[in-house]
């Protein structure tokens, strides 16, 4: 019963099928609020107007049965379009299934078996049964926003366990603020088991970022707002630096998923979630730059947000704002998705750009070219780790009579030129000539279905290059609405590097800058039956034949880079290919 409030016959059948997998049955004790409003009740929307409907002819809504058929025949961009028009009521029983499915398509590990979780929670807690005592957090939670949203002290307890076992699960996750509050909204509209699951998704999607998990991927994603801010929004950043003649904005900007997760009415976060579960942590830049447009349109009509008013805390008056947003969730996310010229692509060019900014392990000079070591080690492969490449590595060892300081070095070199969030896991070899043989075809075997890749390539002339191939060699066989298979693949986190004779790392041309270079600055990767190619625009940075015994290099407009190589025309002694566990 879509559009309307249950009816107590509803509920009843809905609350049966929902409490089935809690330990208790009666799981709506977790709630202070009624989740689901029975029509003969009315008592509890005095106590929360956020869940109550507004009045007027009902929308008609789809269902979850159309949802899951479109998801099942691969067409996400119709279930997106209809995730951002179909206002489902917040009591509508959609959520209980439409959640799951969506986060559950982001799943990358194997499938977890019925009773998975409920194993986890005994491995860590010792039993199932919910302790009375308070839960220690993790580490990666921040205690000062731990956003309940109207759970009892048993939903919270619930809430406290479920990040434990992501926790213990996830090892990786060193600084994840944002993953409490959204455990607590999914544990509204579903059994903690099924929450679990949620997040298991969020947390390992390897195409869509949903949750930053460190304090590197943090910071880059609110400095990430910032920048996007300045070019979509500067009449709102305009004004708020002429209010505040000395206002650091990273101060405002260092908040800004609070503006949402803590400010927003329930009402509001609900709609949001329902898109954002699917596209991913965009969706919440969307909403952050309308946030700042409306509150910057009400500084100048209304007197409660005058400059005396807000000008010490700005960053705390746009969440104050946010709790008495003027537009209702559906005009909210008609004007986010309104934003033109804010595609996933430019997103990322600029979160890539600003991660390289924050790296700082090492920089080129310009002129010489001359590296800058790192000022820390801590992120290179483990000692074990680095005798097990050097023994495995036929590239490294570009001499015979290399020492072992100058191999060291050089992994040192190309260890820091990777993405951050990449030197948290170990490096495993998965292809080698000497080993494998020389053939693409075995090449894709072993390779095509790892993310990311590190090509690299030792020719007869003892010249030392390669590539970090960001995306899974087999998106060659991806193909487009057409039916056709796309050229070219790839992100822009894809770079080139020469190790010897000379040291030196090529990235991508669009993190230089936010203006479009047209599509020559985008050919990342290609690959058939005959051949693989790196980069392309006027030329091809890497080209090998099917035999993986020849190949050439160009200068190419997607990396601006020099041939890799003097002559231009390879041949190949040894191309050896890593991967990374745990990924």
């Amino acid at each position: 019963m879509v559009g309307k409030v249950l009816g107590l016959k509803d509920l009843e059948q809905f609350s049966s099928r929902r409490s089935s997998v809690y330990v208790d049955p009666e799981c709506d004790k977790f709630f202070e609020l009624p989740l689901f409003i029975a029509a003969s009740s009315n008592d509890i929307t005095t106590k929360c107007q956020c869940w109550q409907l507004s009045p007027g002819k009902e929308p008609a809504l789809r269902s979850y049965t159309e949802i899951q058929q479109l998801l099942q025949q691969g067409k996400k961009r119709d279930v997106k379009n209809i995730l951002r028009e179909n206002s489902w009521p917040i009591n509508s029983p959609i959520r209980a299934q439409l959640w799951p499915m969506l986060c559950g398509q982001h799943l990358t590990k194997q499938q977890m078996l019925d009773g998975f979780y409920w194993e986890m929670v005994h491995q860590v807690f010792g039993t199932t049964e919910l302790s009375e005592k308070p839960i220690m957090l993790p580490a990666f939670v921040d205690a000062t926003h731990c956003l309940p949203y109207h759970l009892t002290s048993t939903g919270r307890a619930v809430a406290d366990r479920i990040v434990n076992v992501l926790g213990y699960d996830c090892p990786d996750i060193t600084y994840s603020p944002v993953l409490y509050p959204i455990t607590s909204i999914l544990l509204h509209f579903m059994s903690e088991e099924e929450a679990y699951m949620c997040l298991a998704g969020l947390v390992g999607s390897k195409e869509k970022v949903f949750i930053n998990q460190t304090k590197l991927q943090h910071e880059v994603t609110w400095k990430t707002v910032m920048q996007i801010a300045k070019k979509h929004t500067k009449s709102a950043i305009s004004y708020f630096q002429r209010i505040c003649p000395g206002l650091k904005l990273e101060r405002v900007f260092m908040d800004w998923c609070w503006w949402i997760l803590a400010g927003l009415p329930f009402q509001h976060l609900v709609r949001i979630m329902d898109c954002y579960f699917h596209e991913g942590i965009k969706v919440l830049y969307r909403v952050a730059l309308v946030v700042l447009n409306l509150f910057h349109k009400e500084c100048q009509s209304n007197n409660e947000w005058s400059p005396d008013n807000i000008k010490n805390d700005i960053g705390n008056a746009l969440i104050k704002f946010c709790k008495k947003i003027p537009v209702s969730p559906a005009k909210l996310l008609h004007a986010a998705f309104s934003i033109r010229g804010l595609s996933t692509q430019y997103i990322s060019r600029i979160f890539i750009k600003t991660e390289m900014l924050l790296k700082s392990r090492s920089v080129l000079n310009s002129g010489s070219k001359q590296l800058i070591k790192s000022r820390s080690s801590d992120n290179l492969p483990t000692s074990q780790s680095q005798v097990n490449i050097q023994m495995m590595s036929h590239t490294l060892t570009i001499r015979e009579k290399l020492h072992s300081e100058s191999c060291r070095n050089l992994l040192f070199t190309l260890w820091s030129w990777l993405p951050v969030r990449i030197t948290m896991y170990q490096p495993v070899l998965l292809y080698t000539t000497e080993e494998h043989g020389c053939s693409l075809t075995t090449f894709y075997v072993r390779v095509e279905q790892h993310e990311p890749t590190l090509l690299m390539i030792k020719t007869c002339n003892n010249e030392v290059f390669g590539a970090y191939c960001s995306s899974r060699w087999f998106e060659r066989n991806v193909k487009d609405d057409k039916g056709q298979r796309q050229a070219y693949f790839g992100t822009g986190e894809t770079f080139l590097f020469s190790l010897y004779p000379e040291r030196a790392k090529y990235p991508w041309v669009g993190i230089e800058g936010d203006k479009d270079l047209g599509h020559s600055s985008e050919l990342f990767m290609a690959a058939d039956s005959k051949m693989i190619t790196i980069g392309g625009g006027e030329g091809q940075a890497i080209w090998m034949d099917e035999n993986i015994r020849f190949g050439k290099t160009d200068g190419c407009k997607t990396f601006n880079n020099p041939p890799l190589c003097p002559s231009g025309d390879f041949e190949i002694r040894v191309l050896e290919v890593y991967g990374f566990v745990g990924i």
